[in-house]
């Protein structure tokens, strides 16, 4: 029996779409693990217990990070702002979840000067946001965060804050004698 151009068309649709699939599967796949190991990082708990000549003195600290995906990712749009240190992103994000940006950081571990930057190939899957940074004088880098809510707690019994904000991770800076790779930005409107 000869196939018909139909069943040869359905077939060839089939073998082209296939593929696709599974790199979109996959895609998901690696943008929800590489979400949780980033939210990892930015989660810690402490607590600690010290006793001595009948003095106790006792320490807790708990932050958990939790994804905080949109339903609309035009809802990301904004400025966020890591003051302390002087980040700023500026985010222009479309409902299907592409981005443009620009902001500004400290250069060479000196607040008080910045250095711009613009983003570009910018995407959002979940609360997943990946991009590249461009400089003006052409430097490329890997921009990589995750939307987020933390929730920092001091006591186990304290309900906690949570503050919602993009946590970012990537190149090791140093700011004042620390030494850093990932920031919190707030969101500031």
């Amino acid at each position: 029996m000869r196939p018909t151009s139909v069943t040869l068309a359905v077939m060839v649709t089939a073998a082209i779409l296939a593929p696709a699939s599974a790199r979109a599967q996959a895609n998901t796949a690696s943008a929800a693990e590489r979400t949780q190991v980033i939210l990892a990082s930015f989660s810690k708990s402490k607590h600690v217990v010290k006793e001595r000549r009948g003095i106790r003195v006792e320490k807790y600290k708990d932050v958990r990070s939790t994804p905080a995906a949109r339903a609309n990712p035009a809802d990301y749009s904004g400025r966020y702002a890591v003051d302390d240190f002087g980040f700023v992103v500026n985010l222009r994000v479309d409902a299907n979840g592409n981005l443009t940006g620009d902001g500004y950081e400290p250069m060479g571990g000196d607040t008080g000067v910045r250095k711009t930057f613009r983003l570009a190939d910018g995407r959002i899957e979940g609360a997943l946001l990946t991009a590249t940074q461009i400089y003006p004088d052409g430097t490329r880098q890997r921009f990589e965060g995750v939307f987020m809510n933390r929730t920092s707690t001091d006591s186990p019994t304290d309900k906690g804050t949570t503050e919602f904000g993009l946590g970012v991770i990537g190149r090791t800076i140093t700011i004042d004698g620390l030494t850093m790779n990932k920031f919190f930005y707030r969101k500031r409107d």
